[in-house]
């Protein structure tokens, strides 16, 4: 089978191979997938670096987040067993881990729901308790993990301020249902963000980006507020100054989805019944900007490190390069 391989830490764009390997074999509670669809997610570039906290051992296929289809035909989201990961023809997974394929959605849209919106639900329901009439703040709201809290933060009835780098994502982050969207670029997104709020300050901020725009947060961030740390795509850890949130009265929650798949798993199905559900009845439709073949999965995941893409980038191993182009 064809699959990409990361024979050395670097750039994804430099250090990425595509060429044929054996298919894996699964193991004691695995399965063999086909992959029908496999998203691009920001650890799959940090794994190429070697800068995740999960280091495969090299040679290893980055993509963490898949659909496929078991050898019965169910199709299925899930994340593959490193270091067979999805950018391939086929993976390994473990079977507990896997879910079905929502029927409202297609196979990249599918695929898309696992990881962002996982954490998105997690994130704002469980750990922020986000309530209706709420103001929520998203940083890089027209990426893949903020564009996911910007439709669940419109789903469960909060006012959503989106925070963005570049007029290009500004359509994008007003099309997925922004109320506010701030430029960082040419705004300054403090005094946005308070003119936007009477000078209140916002009930929830949602940061996968960590850096400058934590420490945004902590100005902006509303009397009993709570700011939830989800990544750091920035590369800039902060350091928050504690006394400053005594001060000032407001939460800081860490948030990191993959603990709850072995602390509380019958809780990560109940969200994924929700998803399914708001997928259901449309309040949340992933967004996919571009599907490539699997040839293009190099080239797409070194954009994904650039900064350059919105929402999901989705590779199909079954699409051809005449098929390549973005989502309508």
């Amino acid at each position: 089978m064809q699959a990409w391989q990361v024979h050395q830490n670097g750039e994804p764009s430099e250090v990425m191979v595509l060429g044929e390997v054996e298919r894996p074999v699964p193991g004691d509670g695995q399965v063999l997938l086909k992959v029908r669809a496999a998203t691009i997610n920001f650890p799959d570039v940090l794994m190429c670096r070697g800068e995740y906290q999960i280091k495969p051992p090299l040679p290893f296929t980055p993509g963490v987040e898949i659909c496929g289809e078991t050898e019965d035909g169910r199709r299925v989201i899930g994340n593959p067993a490193l270091p067979y990961g999805g950018f391939a023809e086929y993976v390994v997974a473990d079977e507990r881990g896997l879910f079905s394929a929502p029927e409202s959605l297609d196979d990249a849209e599918a695929a898309s729901l696992l990881i962002g919106y996982q954490t998105g639900w997690f994130g704002l329901h469980r750990r922020a308790a986000l309530e209706a009439g709420e103001t929520l703040l998203v940083h890089a709201a027209a990426g893949g993990v903020g564009s996911a809290a910007v439709q669940l933060g419109k789903a469960a009835g909060a006012t959503v301020i989106g925070v963005v780098g570049g007029a290009d994502k500004v359509g994008v982050a007003r099309e997925l249902g922004c109320d506010v969207v701030v430029d960082r670029r040419t705004e300054d997104v403090v005094s946005a963000v308070k003119e936007a709020t009477g000078g209140r300050g916002v009930d929830v901020v949602y940061d996968p980006v960590g850096g400058a725009a934590y420490t945004q947060s902590t100005k902006v961030v509303a009397f009993e507020g709570r700011i939830v740390v989800v990544g750091f795509a920035s590369g800039a850890i902060p350091s928050p100054a504690l006394n400053h949130a005594l001060v000032k009265n407001y939460s800081i929650l860490g948030l990191h989805w993959g603990l709850y798949n072995t602390k509380n798993p019958k809780l990560v199905q109940h969200c994924h019944e929700q998803l399914t559900e708001l997928a259901a009845r449309g309040a949340i439709k992933p967004l996919v900007s571009e599907r490539v073949p699997l040839g293009g999965a190099a080239a797409a995941v070194q954009r994904v490190a650039d900064g350059v893409t919105t929402g999901r980038v989705a590779v199909l191993p079954s699409l051809s390069s005449s098929e390549n182009g973005a989502a309508a």
